[in-house]
C-alpha cells in the first residue's frame, strides 16, 4: 500500500473508456461544441488491462468503468471479461447513463460486472429532454429495468439535484428506487470540468436533501460505517437506505483514494486536478511493469489534491475552467475523466 502526502492510500481507479457521450446533460456537457481526443490516442483494451495490473500491484482493488458513456466502447464486456478474470480486483462497477444499457445489461453481466451505477436526475420524460437534449427518458427506464433483471450484486441510481430543476423530485426518486430495487444517491451540484453554468444558488445542500426526505419520510437515521465511499449513506424509518454526495458543500477529500485514468492514458489524482500524469506515452514507448508501478508509486506519494476542499474556501466561486480554456483542452472537462 502506499500513501500521499495525507496518508491517503490508494485503492480505487475509474479508467474511463471513452470521452464520447450521447447525451449532453447541462451540468456536464452544456455547450454546443466539444474538443475530443484524437482517436489513435484512446488506449486499447490489452493497454487498459497492462495499466490496470500497474494500479493493483500498489493496492487498488475496486476498479469502475466510466466515459463519457462507456457503453459507447465497442465490445466493452471484452474488457469487462478481462478485468474481472484478474482476482487483485475486488470489485468491479460501472456507471452509465443507461440509454444503451437494455441491450448491454445480460453480456455484462456474464462478462463479470458486479456492480452498476445509471445516472437518472429525473423521472419525467420533458425535464428529462431539456437537462439531456436528447428524448432517451425510455430507453433509461428500460436500461435500468433490465439492469434489476439480470441480478447484478448492487444496482444504483444517481441523481444530480439542481436547484429550480428537480429538486422538487427528491421524494420521486427515492421511491422509484425502492420499487426497482436500486440504492438512490443524490449528488450536490458540482464546478467541475464543463459546468460552464454552474453557479453556487443552483446547489442544494445536503442538508437541504434531508430535510426535504425528513417532512415526508420521517426521521432519517445515518448508516454507520467505515468506509472511503463517496456516499454518506442513511435509513429511512421503514429501512430504505439512500446515500448523498456533498463534494460541494460538505467535501471529503480526507478520505478519498480514488483517482481517473483517461481514456487516453492520463492519470489524474483529483476530480479538480488541471493536469495529470500521462501513461499512454512510457507504455506505448516500450515502458516495463516495474517502470509503470514506480511512477505511479512516486506519483502518488507526491499528492497533496484537496480540490473539493479548496473550492469551499474560495471566498468568490465560479464555474472550475473558463469556457476559452476548455476549447483547448478536452482533459479539464468532466466527460473526459470520467466523473
Amino acid at each position: 500500500m502506499i500513501l500521499d502526502r495525507f496518508e491517503r492510500p490508494l485503492r480505487s481507479l475509474r479508467v474511463s473508456v471513452t470521452d464520447r457521450c450521447n447525451l449532453r446533460c447541462q451540468y456536464c456537457m452544456p455547450e454546443t461544441d466539444y474538443v475530443w481526443l484524437p482517436r489513435d490516442n484512446v488506449l486499447s483494451f490489452e493497454e487498459i488491462g497492462r495499466i490496470v495490473d500497474a494500479f493493483t500491484e500498489t493496492g487498488v482493488d475496486r476498479v469502475r468503468l466510466t466515459g463519457g458513456e462507456p457503453l459507447l466502447r465497442r465490445d466493452l464486456p471484452r474488457l469487462v471479461e478481462a478485468l474481472a478474470a484478474r482476482s487483485a480486483i475486488h470489485d468491479l462497477a460501472l456507471t452509465t447513463n443507461g440509454v444503451l444499457l437494455m441491450q448491454h445489461a445480460h453480456a455484462l453481466k456474464l462478462a463479470g460486472l458486479h456492480r452498476i451505477t445509471v445516472s437518472l436526475d429525473t423521472l419525467d420524460p420533458h425535464r428529462f429532454a431539456t437537462l439531456t437534449r436528447f428524448d432517451e427518458h425510455r430507453a433509461v427506464m428500460a436500461g435500468i429495468d433490465a439492469a434489476a433483471s439480470v441480478g447484478f450484486r448492487s444496482l444504483k441510481i444517481d441523481s444530480v439535484v439542481i436547484r429550480g430543476v428537480n429538486d422538487g423530485e427528491l421524494v420521486d426518486l427515492l421511491e422509484y428506487g425502492r420499487h426497482v430495487g436500486a440504492e438512490v444517491r443524490f449528488i450536490e451540484y458540482m464546478d467541475v470540468g464543463g459546468a460552464t453554468r454552474w453557479t453556487p444558488e443552483a446547489v442544494v445542500s445536503r442538508r437541504e436533501m434531508l430535510r426535504a426526505l425528513e417532512s415526508r419520510f420521517g426521521p432519517v437515521v445515518p448508516v454507520a460505517e467505515e468506509t472511503s465511499a463517496p456516499a454518506d449513506r442513511y435509513a429511512l424509518p421503514d429501512g430504505t437506505v439512500f446515500g448523498i454526495i456533498s463534494s460541494t458543500t460538505e467535501p471529503f477529500c480526507a478520505s478519498c483514494d480514488r483517482s481517473r485514468l483517461t481514456a487516453d492514458g492520463m492519470w489524474l489524482m483529483c476530480l479538480y486536478a488541471k493536469a495529470g500524469t500521462d501513461f499512454r506515452r512510457p507504455l506505448r514507448a516500450g515502458a516495463t511493469q516495474e517502470e509503470l508501478v514506480q511512477l505511479i508509486r512516486t506519483m502518488w506519494s507526491l499528492r497533496a489534491d484537496r480540490g473539493a476542499e479548496e473550492r469551499l474556501a474560495s471566498e468568490r466561486r465560479l464555474p472550475l475552467i473558463p469556457l476559452a480554456a476548455l476549447k483547448k483542452d478536452a482533459h479539464l472537462e468532466m466527460h473526459t475523466r470520467g466523473g
